[in-house]
């Protein structure tokens, strides 16, 4: 068992590595692409909201079919979509296929090597191979592989530059998509290769359940309910905290690159080259985050490295130059996004197994939606050329995220130790 599940860990991690890469590649070059298509920043935004939204709708069916029929399906179906939709990109220039295509795979909107609206499907499948105080350092460390992925893609995005002489305007970037689809087609052989993956194990089954002393049924029926209900508490407070903070990650994240260029001229090789360090530093500090976890507790360690990056997210539109604008960025995406591990741990944790896909879309859900609201707002925002309101949106909403879950989850860290459910 221990065996099978480090396997699974170790291909569920490649098959991470392998997507942070291309989700690299295109965090850079997708909203630069389209802005050489002549798309506004405001188009731009929506088609991100729109894929934010379509993602939040697969997350509760992938959440609750996956605790039924197994993880791996989703998984490969994911990056075989993926695949083609990289590929229909690269062909392409007519505004609705394009569309179509980020709405559906969410393309360039900087998942950290995430399975987009199937997450909950490989969060769970990783969890379920791992021991509940295990699991902050496994999912941190799988954090990091996403942010070292997503800064060697970061790096790779900045390609078309070398030849945009031969290749002007929007087509330079098309052979990086065409590459995006080859590492999908691969990730979508590691997860064909990984063991495991099936529908968790119901408990008891209905010959034993018949078998059983009237009294002794009653008494787990009761037992079963307090559980349940415990864990439902758990799952909404943890959904209300998550829709506060995907609201303000959604009034960044997706457009920041736009950002970058409208805000200091930036072209394609030097936000690639921000990004990747920026990449470099959160996988450190993801890593970091996880041993903090286990020393301090999952709940302190993500509070305390969340409020230190709220400060240099308000800070942020305030530098007058690209460099310091990127040095804060930097900091402030290693502060903020390095904890992204340990809250998947915790995540994960709030139910058994049986129910941690349901869990996990719910939060997913929540967390997607109010992201989703971000770029059309942030767009428009950019249009009318305020540069620096998004960030002090973003900044406040995840203060007030920060500070709810330290003192909604406050107690979870003295049951740390616990096993897993």
């Amino acid at each position: 068992m221990a065996a099978n599940g480090s396997s699974t860990v170790r291909y569920l991690q490649t098959a991470r590595a392998l997507r942070s890469v291309a989700q690299g590649v295109a965090i850079v070059d997708m909203t630069l692409y389209l802005r050489d298509l002549q798309w506004s920043a405001a188009e731009i935004g929506g088609v991100m909201s729109a894929a934010g939204v379509c993602g939040a709708a697969l997350i509760l069916l992938v959440g609750v079919l996956s605790d039924r029929v197994g993880r791996k399906p989703f998984l490969f179906a994911y990056e075989c979509m993926t695949a083609c939709a990289a590929l229909v990109i690269g062909l392409c220039r007519n505004p609705y296929i394009l569309a179509v295509a980020i709405v559906l795979t969410g393309f360039g909107r900087g998942q950290n090597g995430a399975a987009g609206p199937f997450t909950p499907a490989e969060q769970a499948w990783l969890a379920s191979g791992v021991a509940r105080e295990r699991r902050s350092k496994v999912f941190s460390t799988n954090t990091a592989l996403g942010f070292f992925g997503m800064a060697l893609g970061a790096v790779l995005g900045g390609l078309p530059r070398l030849w945009m002489h031969s290749l002007a305007g929007a087509a330079a970037y098309r052979p990086l998509f065409f590459g995006l689809c080859v590492i999908s087609l691969g990730c979508a052989m590691v997860i064909a290769r990984a063991p495991g993956g099936k529908a968790p194990q119901r408990r008891g089954s209905k010959d034993h359940a018949n078998a059983e002393p009237l009294d002794s049924k009653a008494t787990e029926q009761i037992l079963e309910r307090d559980v349940r209900r415990q864990e439902n508490r758990n799952m909404a407070k943890l959904a209300f905290v998550n829709l506060l903070n995907g609201l303000g990650v959604g009034f960044v994240g997706p457009m920041v690159t736009y950002w970058f260029a409208a805000r200091f001229g930036a072209d394609s090789a030097q936000i690639g080259v921000t990004l990747a360090g920026s990449f470099v530093v959160t996988g450190l500090a993801a890593m970091f985050s996880g041993i903090a976890a286990e020393r301090f507790g999952m709940v302190r360690s993500v509070v305390w490295l969340r409020l230190a990056g709220v400060v240099f997210m308000l800070i942020l539109p305030l530098m007058p130059t690209f460099w310091l604008a990127s040095a804060v960025y930097t900091i402030r995406s290693a502060l903020s996004r390095g904890t992204q591990g340990t809250r998947s741990a915790l995540g994960s944790s709030v139910t058994r197994d049986q129910r941690r896909g349901f869990s996990l879309s719910i939060n997913s859900f929540f967390t997607r939606l109010a992201s989703a609201i971000g770029p059309s707002l942030s767009g428009a925002l950019l249009d009318s050329g305020s540069f620096a309101l998004p960030f002090l949106l973003a900044g406040g909403l995840q203060l007030v995220s920060s500070l709810l879950y330290g003192y909604m989850f406050r107690y979870f860290d003295a049951d740390r130790s616990q096993k897993s459910p």
